[in-house]
């Protein structure tokens, strides 16, 4: 038989016996039927003393005699506990909105930067919340900032303003394994502000607008570029016809009398008044 198997079943055996040896002993169950007996004796008084409600987004932590009455939180619904032994502990399992105040962190390109969040979480395991725990809800809160400030330490500033969800998923990771034993159950992280220096913010406003302008001044080279070579191509196109030059120098006097309505001195072309002269000759 492998010896592994072996211990394992010890120890599971030992598990056994401990809890059934653990208890209230003796002198605990006299005091629980004591108490039984006296609910019966004053019944139906004490039945209001008996009956508790619990809501359905609640579950009830049973104690009896500062032991854990079950494994498992009771409710919702009715539940009877004993008046004189017994004491419960109401836990609600609605998420929780836990507000990340502005956590002043040091990134790892040396930039101070103060960043605030929101963790949402709920309560999936009542015993372990009440029993493991003292305060879950003001641990969760401190442990989110921990880790915040924790994660955020090592990513620089470009990384931490492109980057958010992975961030958040990374803070949430952690949170949900850290907390898995105060049975709460992390379920969405998110980052809501990144705030850095007013001296910062005007150096970067100062390199996005260079950056624009250099690219402003690249496209309108290109631009420039790419006109000078359509010009030159129009030119060798116009020299190859004296006509179609002509046309052209005609179109543009009619665009500008078009858009201004003003006196244009229209000069004669030399080449029509050889043409003329020529004609005088002939004749």
């Amino acid at each position: 038989m492998d010896p592994q198997r072996e211990t394992s079943k010890k120890n599971n055996m030992e598990h056994l016996i401990a809890d059934r040896r653990e208890g209230i002993g003796v002198c605990g169950w006299i005091l629980v039927s004591i108490s039984f007996l006296l609910v019966l004796i004053t019944f139906p008084i004490s039945i209001w003393a008996c009956i508790k409600v619990v809501r359905e987004y609640e579950r009830a932590v049973v104690f009896r005699l500062g032991r854990v009455l079950s494994k498992k939180a009771k409710g919702p619904g009715l539940i009877l506990i004993l008046p004189c032994t017994d004491t419960f502990i109401k836990v609600d399992l609605r998420t929780v909105a836990c507000n990340i105040p502005p956590q002043e962190i040091l990134t790892k390109d040396a930039v101070t930067t103060q960043v605030d969040g929101v963790v949402y979480y709920r309560i999936h395991s009542a015993v372990s919340a009440v029993a493991n725990i003292t305060d879950v809800h003001l641990a969760t809160s401190l442990l989110a900032q921990t880790t915040l400030r924790n994660v955020v330490g090592t990513q620089s500033l470009a990384q931490l303003l492109a980057g958010r969800e992975e961030i958040a998923h990374s803070i949430r990771a952690s949170l949900d394994s850290a907390t898995e034993q105060w049975g709460v159950k992390v379920a969405r992280v998110e980052i809501k502000d990144v705030r850095i220096p007013m001296a910062l913010q005007r150096a970067l406003a100062a390199e996005a607008e260079a950056e624009r302008e250099a690219r402003a001044k690249v496209v309108a080279a290109e631009g420039e570029m790419n006109a000078s070579k359509a010009l030159r191509q129009a030119s060798m196109l116009l020299a190859e016809s004296p006509a179609g030059l002509q046309l052209r120098y005609l179109q543009t006097i009619t665009t500008l009398a078009t858009e201004n309505n003003s006196t244009i001195v229209f000069p004669l072309p030399i080449n029509m008044l050889e043409t003329f002269g020529q004609k005088n000759r002939g004749g």
